[in-house]
């Protein structure tokens, strides 16, 4: 069972933020295009055994879903669990000065 708590030891990594920042750029990534974007565009260099930990710590928080397509996995943004926080504590409250 996901909790809120798995969402923001997910989002406490600065790494994990970039990765979700590729896939709400572009979904449907594989794990090579998300090694290359770390490195191209945040001089980000990890190895593909690290990205791949990320990503499942992602998943596991529900922020990611992945679909194999032969040997190919491709990896998704999924922005439900965030919203959930967002309904949990709205940012519009009208009691709000």
């Amino acid at each position: 069972m996901r909790s809120v708590a798995d969402v923001f030891r997910a989002l406490d990594d600065e790494t994990r933020r970039l990765l979700l920042d590729g896939l709400v750029a572009r979904g449907g990534q594989t794990l090579f295009e998300l090694c290359t974007m770390l490195v191209t565009r945040h001089g980000l260099s990890s190895t593909r055994q690290a990205i791949s930990q990320h990503l499942g710590v992602l998943e596991e928080a529900g922020l990611v879903v992945t679909e194999r397509r032969g040997r190919t996995k491709l990896h998704w943004f999924r922005g439900e669990p965030l919203a959930a926080i967002t309904e949990r504590w709205p940012t519009d409250r009208e009691d709000a000065p």
